[in-house]
């Protein structure tokens, strides 16, 4: 089966904040054949459509959610491929697995971004990073594919880049296929190193292992959203089974039994406060989905 097609899928089971209602349907890419399965599929679906890897940046809303899903969900074992400094990977390759085939091979410049669980096309879809780094720093140049055009490649100068921002310049349906990233030489410990103490750094500071989006709100220009939301007393605060994160206000956390109703309450009752307390307006990072 090179496109599987499951009706009703639970976003709960989707996403990482494990909260959510059903899609219309999610299609499954199992390999490079079922990208023309794929042009029929968005033929009868039309609009409403959206790519998804690992659901580690979404809050979907409860109940019946109007979306069709498409997730590249290949059958072969992501692999990555390696010559010199470059590694080419598949979009549906899990960041934390790049990550340790860049330690294997003493390869470094994205030690940032450990600890972020996505896959390496979402997190190229959203322009992932921390630190001080993010996926465009590294990225030589992403292969795409559309219904218009099917396979091709574009030069990382070629895309558009911005903070949690990647765009094709087109309104075109697209997913990311593979991605090439370029690397610097190093050693296999000094890259474990730099791995080891981002993560550790993050494991001190944030909920890495809590049922979260990553941080709700996107830092405002001059501004640390977290910091502001501390201030403005929403560090711990809760609402049945969702509630900001003791260890960082900016994460949002599904304590059990969580609801999406529960999530948007309190974010916009957070917003409100950071508003009111100091003029500044939050935007959503996470990518809500009604």
């Amino acid at each position: 089966m090179t496109l599987e097609l499951l009706h009703k899928p639970g976003m709960a089971q989707l996403t990482s904040l494990g909260i959510g209602g059903n899609a219309r349907v999610l299609a499954k890419v199992r390999d490079e054949a079922g990208l023309d399965e794929l042009s029929r599929f968005i033929e009868r679906e039309g609009s409403s459509l959206l790519a998804i890897g690992e659901g580690s940046n979404m809050l979907a809303l409860d109940g019946e959610l109007n979306i069709a899903l498409v997730q590249v969900a290949c059958q072969r074992k992501a692999q990555a491929v390696i010559s010199g400094n470059s590694v080419l990977v598949p979009a549906d390759m899990r960041l934390p697995g790049l990550l340790s085939i860049l330690i294997k091979n003493g390869l470094s410049g994205m030690e940032g971004l450990a600890g972020i669980p996505g896959s390496v096309g979402g997190s190229i879809a959203m322009n992932a990073g921390s630190y001080g780094t993010d996926m465009q720093a590294s990225v030589k140049r992403v292969r795409l594919w559309t219904p218009s055009k099917g396979l091709f490649w574009k030069d990382a100068a070629e895309l558009n880049w911005g903070y949690r921002h990647f765009s094709t310049g087109h309104d075109e349906f697209f997913l990311v296929w593979e991605v090439e990233f370029d690397l610097s030489r190093s050693t296999e410990e000094e890259v474990r190193s730099g791995i080891k103490k981002t993560f550790e750094k993050k494991k001190a500071t944030q909920p890495v292992t809590a049922k979260t989006a990553g941080c709700v709100f996107k830092n405002p220009e001059g501004h640390s959203a977290g910091k502001l939301l501390d201030d403005a007393g929403f560090r711990g605060r809760n609402l049945g089974g969702m509630g900001f994160s003791e260890m960082h206000a900016n994460f949002l956390e599904n304590k059990g039994g969580g609801t999406a109703t529960q999530a948007l309450e309190l974010m916009a009752k957070a917003s409100e406060a950071v508003a009111d307390k100091f003029g500044v307006t939050l935007e959503p990072e996470v990518i809500i989905l009604s």
